[in-house]
């Protein structure tokens, strides 16, 4: 602990700080107390390390790293805009979705940014 600053409060840049805030504990310690941006955090780094370690030369991936990275300030600045996450979820899924090893992290992700809204995202087919 600092002098002057509780447990967990941030107390240098960059990664260090998401490493402090993230083992923390609870979501209140990132200044939010929805457990949604917790999970949509949780959902982003998943797909991110996949995509990271997914050997194939992918054409997209530099789409789908860059809206990766969004999300991720996205969700770690507080409450999203729906329409902002579901844009970024639309670009990762253009770049991404015919990956079938991603697949599951991605669908990860679209039903966190589903929860985000009252009303879902339409699936089409369905």
């Amino acid at each position: 602990m600092v002098r002057g600053r509780p447990t967990g409060a941030a107390t240098a840049e960059g990664a260090v700080v998401v490493e402090q805030r993230r083992s923390a504990g609870s979501g209140q310690d990132l200044g939010t107390e929805d457990p949604r941006v917790a999970e949509l955090c949780a959902a982003v780094s998943r797909l991110r390390r996949e995509l990271a370690a997914h050997p194939a030369d992918l054409s997209d991936r530099g789409v789908a790293e860059d809206e990766l990275a969004t999300l991720d300030a996205m969700a770690r600045a507080g409450a999203p805009e729906v329409p902002r996450l579901r844009r970024s979820l639309l670009l990762v899924a253009g770049a991404l979705g015919s990956v079938s090893a991603l697949a599951p992290a991605l669908a990860d992700m679209r039903a966190v940014i589903d929860s985000f809204s009252d009303v879902p995202c339409p699936r089409g087919g369905d």
